[in-house]
């Protein structure tokens, strides 16, 4: 079910981004005679007065077809209807709303996670948990008395306050120590504790005590009635939209690092599912970062994705007139097979690399 959930999820980010293009055509009376989920062979579909609705056999995206594209349609090619005899705006519009629908869809998804479930927040407390400490003989906690369960409240003289910060404080203060005393304050259940530790010198060249740590505190569910859900959802949307662009500006500049982080479908789907298992509350903040991505995917100006259908209308504007069909064309199909061949590529990686097919190698 967790799986099912999934893919529910990823389908319906699809659908939410084609019914963008789809309502974005119908409002301005532009025609329309196809919308499909996924490519290739036509699984089920509907005829309905002026659209053929579709799902197909492979889920890597979907479409919303033109009149324009067939050669052999009816309708006369100086139809005012048609989508190419439209203005540079009215098919700019149609040709962003799929993005747009996607942005909007992830805002609503966030509001929606607080105003019923709520966020995950964490309540930080003073301190630094220890929430194990490694099994080797020569470890620096160990000689030094600290156990499991302990809450580290400063480190020679220097407060751990209850803040994200503390965590990283502490681990700067010990790294920063190798071969040097330092006099730690410790809570041990109602008793207070002063310990000293000597960090070891790693490999790295860094202190170490031989600990694995943790914050301070328990996480809880930050809901809020609708009107406060919808400032918390913009606030949350924001802080998404900028990781997210962060990451594929670190993805861009060290391509070669970071290119097997690339996800496709199937991890994509696998995230999902262990979300689903562990908290199925999780699934409305996977479904708005996956919405968020999908748009900012799209908007770039490559062949067969919303910017680059951007890209051609924006060398239209520059010339007063389009690239001949055939260079489109030409553009559109490479472009197209490159992003298939991509989407083929991730999903037999990504399955190979699923922990039920791992073990059938074993």
């Amino acid at each position: 079910m967790s799986v099912l959930a999934a893919i529910g999820v990823l389908a319906l980010l699809i659908v939410v981004h084609e019914l963008g293009h789809f309502a974005a055509a119908r409002l301005q009376n532009i025609r329309v005679n196809r919308f499909s989920i996924g490519f290739g062979p036509v699984l089920l579909k509907y005829q309905g007065s002026q659209t053929e609705y579709a799902i197909r056999a492979f889920p890597l995206g979907g479409f919303v077809g033109f009149p324009d594209d067939e050669p052999d349609s009816e309708i006369p090619p100086d139809d005012p209807d048609l989508l190419r005899n439209r203005p540079l705006l009215d098919r700019a519009i149609v040709i962003s709303a799929g993005v747009i629908a996607n942005l909007i869809f992830a805002y609503f998804l966030l509001t929606a996670q607080i105003a019923t479930v709520g966020l995950p927040d964490f309540n930080y407390q003073p301190g630094v948990a220890i929430a194990d400490v490694v099994a080797e003989s020569a470890s620096a906690a160990r000689d030094a008395g600290i156990e499991a369960g302990d809450i580290i409240l400063s480190i020679d003289s220097q407060k751990l306050a209850a803040s994200e910060n503390a965590l990283p404080q502490l681990m700067e203060k010990i790294q920063q120590s190798p071969n040097r005393p330092l006099n730690i304050e410790v809570q041990r259940g109602e008793k207070l504790l002063t310990l000293q530790v000597t960090p070891q010198l790693g490999e790295d060249g860094q202190g170490k005590i031989g600990v694995i740590l943790s914050p301070n505190g328990e996480l809880f569910r930050d809901r809020q009635n609708p009107i406060a859900a919808l400032g918390k959802g913009a606030d949350e949307f924001q802080r998404l939209s900028v990781l997210t662009f962060q990451g594929f500006a670190h993805l861009i500049r060290n391509f070669s690092e970071t290119a097997e982080q690339v996800a496709g479908p199937v991890k994509i789907v696998e995230i999902g599912a262990s979300l689903a298992r562990s908290d199925a509350g999780s699934l409305f903040q996977f479904g708005a970062l996956i919405s968020i991505n999908l748009a900012i995917i799209n908007i770039l100006p490559l062949p067969a994705l919303d910017g680059g259908q951007l890209a051609f209308l924006l060398v239209e504007g520059l010339r007063g007139k389009p690239l001949p069909d055939r260079l489109q064309d030409s553009i559109m199909q490479t472009g197209f097979v490159l992003l298939l061949g991509l989407g083929v590529f991730l999903i037999v990686r990504d399955t190979a690399n699923l922990e039920v097919i791992q073990k059938l190698f074993q």
